[in-house]
């Protein structure tokens, strides 16, 4: 179980404030997408995350609670991992640590950090809820970006860096920029995937969160978002597979050179001593 997120290609968010059904559930688990993330920004409660965490017990898949505040935290058996998030493009101090800290205050002996990992999320959709709640600062450069998730891989050691652009589609310039630049953390996107191409696009660079779409077009655009996603991953399998063809072509052709050079030396060895002979 340890950091096995860095293997997720795929992440199912739902919204505890918005309707599902237990035959969605199904459907959802049959794409084998590798992780569900219960997660909202409004109108979350205990309540409302108990009742998606029951439709989703006996499902083995991996699930994710990511509390957007304190009011939302349950701890459940059935929760494999709490990610907390941190707004690292903001000034407004509870998205920083305050809420953070009154979550500690509330619940200290309750938290098995063993399941906690903080995510440091870049939010870069101004009209959404997340950066109008967070007071995120989104009209932010490449150049601003990549500082930022470098700035909370290095110097403040946040394992996974979550490109947020919630309800539309982002740059995948901007994510690919980030992903060249991160060398420890684990980059995450989320924000407007409803299509294949989308999904296989973003999943070039990270592992992506897919959850409007459920919503919006219903469980089958989630299909096309998996179908998305393995396509790429058979493509970067490919890719590594030729890479290990062209690696052994050239070790094979290595060892040919050296074999030849040797026997150059061998007959030249013996034409030396039959020389000193004569």
């Amino acid at each position: 179980m340890k950091e096995e997120w860095r293997k997720w290609k795929h992440i199912t968010k739902l919204d505890p404030d918005k309707k599902i059904t237990k035959n969605n559930i199904k459907t959802i688990i049959k794409t084998h997408t590798d992780a569900i993330m219960i997660s909202g920004t409004q109108g979350i409660t205990k309540q409302k995350v108990r009742e998606i965490t029951k439709l989703l017990k006996g499902y083995d898949v991996p699930k994710v609670l990511e509390p957007a505040h304190p009011t939302g935290m349950i701890y459940s058996r059935h929760i494999d991992w709490i990610f907390v998030p941190t707004v690292f493009n903001t000034d407004y101090s509870p998205y920083i640590n305050g809420l953070h800290k009154h979550w500690l205050k509330r619940d200290l002996k309750k938290i098995n950090w063993d399941i906690v990992i903080p995510e440091s999320y870049i939010i870069l959709n101004p009209k959404c809820a997340a950066a109008k709640v967070t007071r995120a600062r989104a009209d932010m450069t490449k150049e601003g970006v990549v500082a930022t998730a470098v700035c909370a891989e290095k110097y403040f050691k946040i394992p996974i860096i979550y490109i947020e652009y919630s309800g539309t589609y982002g740059d995948p310039e901007i994510v690919k920029a980030v992903s060249e630049a991160l060398t420890d953390s684990h980059l995450f996107y989320g924000g407007g995937i409803k299509t294949q191409h989308q999904a296989e696009e973003m999943s070039k660079y990270a592992t992506i969160v897919v959850g409007n779409a459920i919503y919006d077009r219903g469980t089958g655009s989630l299909v096309n978002t998996m179908k998305g996603t393995l396509t790429q991953e058979m493509k970067s399998l490919r890719k590594k597979l030729d890479e290990l063809r062209r690696l052994r072509a050239e070790k094979k052709m290595i060892k040919k050179k050296l074999k030849a050079k040797k026997n150059k030396f061998k007959r030249k060895s013996i034409g030396h001593r039959i020389k000193k002979k004569v």
